[in-house]
């Protein structure tokens, strides 16, 4: 199995996660670019061969199945997407195969919900299935299990599936690829307006993202934004680049000129544990709030854990090691911790001294 990595700015990727948007891999009418797909499977097949590890996070089975069958009656969002993602998950994974075994290369599907996300015991099993099948030399190929996930808890898009993915199995670097060359600074169809080629640690750059989303997928540039920052700010090296340009992974990972927008790492990478834990946001289960003296020693320089001293007021009911997130006084969610105590007993320790941490530093995350 391989080690934990960290991400550097500029030395040789080794281990990258690879995120190929809908908009990439679909033509105007929103079918399969087979062609695409082709050109972008020999790109990665030669990285593979040049040392490189890589797991594929792939969209396009809706658009495969769109393709393939047309329904007997109207159907509302949820059917179609289920019909559709099932007929063309078979299509697009089938596709990948063939594509891969003309370079010699074996890939395997990996169908995953945000629920495996939630539960440590799921995600370290996701974790181990992946790093089995790059052990044995198979690619893996994500995606979001459309057919079933038809409720709130879905995947924002690939997107943030990917951002899981990179944190999960200690990538060097994500590569998202969309049909735009970046991050403009302003209104891409403005003459103007240039990209943003490199964002540094900690920068909020929110205000440049245009909040329209993709053609054919369920997000667009503001949550490849907030994604991005996540990750970069987990340690992890994140690109987003024009997937329908040519050469574009195989310039990308040998450092060639090309246009787009690299967020640089942190100098600092989180723990494995605190990778699951900063993106486990949606399945808090309660709430810790925190007077402003609490806050203020938790952004000091010294590692510190959240006192019941500091706490103020718990809320909903959860269990020892669930998520919760934490709150300051002013209302604002500032991180995510897992909870060293229940619910009941962490409400008879607010604001008392010499108990020991509500969450502990090595089990939280601050945004």
């Amino acid at each position: 199995m391989s080690p934990e990595k960290k991400s550097n700015r500029t030395g040789k990727l080794k281990r990258i996660a690879i995120k190929i948007g809908s908009n990439v891999l679909t033509r105007k009418d929103g079918t399969l670019d087979i062609d695409r797909m082709s050109d972008l499977v020999a790109q990665i097949a030669g990285l593979w061969a040049s040392g490189v590890e890589i797991v594929l996070i792939s969209s396009g089975a809706v658009a495969s199945g769109r393709q393939e069958i047309k329904p007997m009656k109207k159907l509302d969002a949820v059917s179609s997407r289920q019909l559709y993602s099932a007929v063309g998950q078979a299509k697009l994974i089938n596709c990948y195969f063939e594509l891969f075994h003309k370079h010699g290369l074996v890939c395997g599907q990996v169908l995953t919900t945000k629920e495996n996300f939630a539960s440590r015991t799921l995600y370290l099993n996701q974790k181990n299935c992946m790093e089995t099948m790059l052990d044995n030399g198979v690619i893996p190929i994500v995606n979001e299990n459309d057919t079933v996930s038809v409720t709130e808890l879905m995947f924002t898009d690939n997107d943030e599936l990917s951002g899981l993915v990179a944190a999960m199995m200690n990538m060097d670097a994500l590569i998202i690829l969309s049909n735009v060359d970046g991050i403009y600074n302003g209104d891409p169809a403005l003459p103007d307006s240039k990209i943003l080629s490199e964002v540094p640690e900690k920068s909020d750059i929110s205000m440049f993202i245009q909040p329209e989303k993709s053609s054919f997928g369920r997000g667009g540039m503001l949550t490849k934004y907030h994604i991005a920052r996540k990750v970069a700010d987990e340690g992890i090296l994140v690109i987003i680049a024009n997937g329908t340009k040519a050469h574009i992974l195989t310039d990308l990972v040998n450092g060639n000129a090309v246009i787009h927008t690299r967020f640089l790492p942190s100098d600092k990478p989180a723990s494995n544990i605190k990778k699951w834990i900063a993106h486990s946001e949606d399945f808090a289960k309660g709430a810790v709030y925190i007077d402003r003296g609490a806050e203020k020693a938790l952004y000091a320089s010294k590692a510190t854990s959240i006192l019941f001293i500091g706490v103020t007021r718990i809320t909903g009911t959860f269990k020892k090691d669930d998520i919760v997130k934490i709150i300051n006084e002013e209302g604002r969610q500032i991180g995510v911790g897992r909870a060293s105590y229940e619910s009941d007993k962490a409400v008879t320790l607010t604001g008392k001294r010499n108990a020991r941490p509500m969450i502990h530093y090595d089990y939280l995350y601050l945004d």
